[in-house]
C-alpha cells in the first residue's frame, strides 16, 4: 500500500509541476485595442497581409465602424500581380516571393480597395487550407521564362498569363460589394470605411542612416523600395507605447527565429540565463548598438509580421506587448496571441506601421 501511496503522491506532484510550468507567465492586461478574431495564414508566406488586414479591421473599429472579416487573399492576389510586373521590369534582379510588407497592403487598398472574406476566400475549394507553394513555382517559372529571352520583348499577353495562373488558383476578385443595402466597388467600400494609406506611416531604427529622415530599408521583402522614417530606438519604443495607450494598434515587422520566441508558449523574451526555459526572469538589456549588430549579422531579419493590440505586465512587472499572430489558435495558451517583451522588441523589431495621429507631438515635429 505504501508504494502505491508514494506513486500516487509522485503523480500528483508531477501533475502540479506541469500545471505550474504552464502558468509560469501570468499577464495582467493594461491596455487593449479592439481586435477581430485570430486567423491562420496556413501554408503561405502571407503574414504581412494577415497582420495588416487585421490592423485595418481594428482601425475601422477604432473609427466607430463595424466589425468586419476582410479578405487577406484579395490583397495578396493584387500584390502578386504588382510584384510580377516589378520583377520583369528589373530583369529578374529584384525579389519575387510570397513575402511582403505592410505598405504593400496599403498600396493595394488605395488602388483596388478591399472586400469581405465572404466575397473572396482566395482558394477555389474552400474546404482546403491555403497553400501557395505550387502557385509560386508556376508564377516564378513563367517570369523566369520571360526574362530569359535576353533582350527580346516579352509577348503582349505575358501579364495576362500571370493573371490566369492567379485566377486558376485563387479565383476571381468581385467587382462589387453589397453593404447597407447598396452596391459599392471595392475602392468605394474601403474609402467609405475611412481607410486612406496617406494616414499611415512606417518607422524603423538603425544607425547606418540619419535619424528623423527617411530611407529605403534594406530588406528583401521591401521589393517596392518604399521608405521608412528612422527614429532612435528609445523613441521608437516610446512611440509604440504612446500609440497603444491612446487606442491605436501597430503592425509589427520583425524576427521570430530567436530560441525564446515561442507560439506554443505564447511568449518571446531575451533571458540572461537560457538554462531555465520559459519562466519569467531577468532579461538582457538591449541597446541601439545591440540591435544594429543583429541587423548587420542577419541575426534579426524581417521574417514575420504580426499585429500588436495591447500591453501587459507579467508577475514581475516586466512590460510585454500583446501581439495577434496569424498561426491560428491551436497549440497556443492565449488564443493565438504572443506576448513580446519590451527587450525582445528592442532587439528584433525591424519596422512598424501605425496611424500618423498615434505619434507623440514632439516626435511628429521631428519627422515632418
Amino acid at each position: 500500500m505504501k508504494s502505491i501511496k508514494y506513486i500516487l503522491l509522485a503523480f500528483v506532484c508531477l501533475s502540479s509541476f506541469a500545471l505550474a510550468a504552464q502558468e509560469n507567465f501570468v499577464f495582467g492586461s493594461e491596455t487593449q485595442v479592439k481586435a477581430t478574431a485570430v486567423k491562420s495564414q496556413d501554408k503561405t508566406g502571407t503574414c504581412w497581409a494577415y497582420s495588416t488586414v487585421s490592423f485595418i479591421e481594428s482601425e475601422i473599429l477604432r473609427m466607430g465602424g463595424p466589425e468586419l472579416d476582410l479578405s487577406e487573399m484579395c490583397i495578396v492576389k493584387h500584390v502578386y500581380e504588382r510584384k510580377a510586373k516589378q520583377f520583369v521590369l528589373v530583369h529578374g534582379k529584384g525579389n519575387f516571393s510570397q513575402g511582403g510588407q505592410a505598405h504593400d497592403v496599403m498600396d493595394v487598398v488605395q488602388e483596388h480597395g478591399f472586400v469581405p472574406e465572404s466575397y473572396f476566400y482566395g482558394i477555389l475549394d474552400t474546404s482546403q487550407r491555403h497553400d501557395h507553394s505550387e502557385m509560386e513555382i508556376a508564377l516564378k517559372s513563367l517570369l523566369d521564362a520571360y526574362i530569359a529571352q535576353k533582350g527580346a520583348l516579352p509577348s503582349q499577353v505575358w501579364f495576362e498569363n500571370i493573371g490566369s495562373v492567379l485566377t486558376n488558383y485563387m479565383g476571381l476578385v468581385p467587382s462589387q460589394v453589397r453593404f447597407n443595402n447598396r452596391n459599392y466597388s471595392p475602392v468605394e467600400y474601403a474609402q467609405g470605411l475611412g481607410i486612406d494609406k496617406n494616414n499611415y506611416i512606417e518607422l524603423t531604427s538603425y544607425t547606418h542612416h540619419p535619424f528623423y529622415k527617411t530611407f529605403d530599408l534594406e530588406i528583401p521583402d521591401n521589393w517596392s523600395h518604399d521608405t521608412y522614417y528612422n527614429l532612435p530606438l528609445d523613441e521608437l519604443v516610446e512611440t509604440m507605447k504612446h500609440a497603444l495607450q491612446n487606442g491605436y494598434s501597430i503592425v509589427w515587422d520583425g524576427d521570430v527565429s530567436e530560441d525564446f520566441f515561442s507560439h506554443k508558449e505564447g511568449v518571446a523574451f531575451i533571458p540572461l540565463d537560457a538554462s531555465l526555459g520559459f519562466t519569467p526572469r531577468q532579461e538582457k538589456m538591449v541597446t541601439q548598438a545591440d540591435r544594429q549588430k543583429a541587423f548587420f549579422s542577419w541575426q534579426a531579419t524581417d521574417d514575420h509580421l504580426m499585429h500588436i493590440v495591447g500591453m501587459a505586465k507579467d508577475e514581475n512587472g516586466t512590460v510585454y506587448f500583446k501581439t495577434k499572430n496569424s498561426w491560428g489558435v491551436k497549440n497556443n495558451p492565449y488564443g493565438g496571441y504572443v506576448y513580446l517583451s519590451e527587450q525582445y522588441l528592442r532587439m528584433n523589431t525591424v519596422a512598424i506601421m501605425l496611424h500618423k495621429q498615434a505619434l507623440d507631438k514632439d516626435i511628429a515635429k521631428k519627422l515632418f
